[in-house]
């Protein structure tokens, strides 16, 4: 029978040592990630949807700046879009509940990409649906316009067979920010609302 030759031990030690070598600074913490573990996109750090100032569905001037202290979920869309809006209000909703007494720190705010149509007493009306603490946001089209492009997002009007009945595509995402107001997550629309309240926790128990 052949005799493991001195390069192979030399190779089993070295991979041991490897081994141990990782244990151990698995031990110290030194091979693990402070980072957290978001569901949705990690957005820490970035240098857009930093800023938001519009008019309220009571027509008052409102910013992102008020809401510090609580983690807000922004989110854009229209009254009349036939599924993608409905669904994620509903389960911001469902999660803020959900959430018991830490529900009263979380924030939605609901942007309209349809300032035309979206008038603040329908916009009062529709969040009040799902939440009464939910705020609306419009603005003038040039302001909507400004809005989208500070937040990189998309919208547009899709013509219908009248000039009144037209929809509006748009990016299906929501905006996480912490309790800092400093943008942390992109939530894509069909993640779910268990993600949605994992993500929102995990704002919520970080040191300020």
């Amino acid at each position: 029978m052949k005799t493991p030759s001195r390069y192979f031990f030399t190779k089993l030690l070295l991979a041991s040592s490897l081994v141990l070598g990782l244990s151990a600074c698995d031990k110290l913490g030194l091979g693990q990630s402070d980072k957290p573990a978001f569901k949705g996109v990690d957005l820490t750090g970035a240098e857009y949807a930093r800023n938001l100032s519009l008019s309220d569905q009571e027509g008052r001037a409102r910013s992102l700046a008020e809401f510090k202290g609580k983690v807000v979920v922004v989110f854009f869309g229209y009254t009349q879009c036939p599924d993608v809006c409905p669904t994620t209000l509903a389960e911001l909703a469902e999660v803020k509940r959900s959430l018991g007494a830490d529900g009263e720190r979380v924030q939605g705010v609901f942007v309209t990409v349809d300032p035309e149509r979206d008038t603040a007493p329908l916009l009062k009306a529709y969040l009040a649906s799902f939440d009464p603490s939910f705020v609306a946001l419009r603005g003038s089209e040039e302001q909507t316009k400004a809005m989208a492009k500070e937040f990189k997002i998309f919208y547009a009007k899709v013509p219908g067979k009248t000039p009144e009945s037209y929809t509006m595509d748009h990016t299906a995402a929501s905006f996480i920010y912490d309790t800092q107001g400093r943008v942390r997550v992109f939530s894509r629309y069909g993640s779910g609302a268990q993600a949605l309240s994992d993500d929102i926790k995990i704002l919520l128990a970080e040191k300020s």
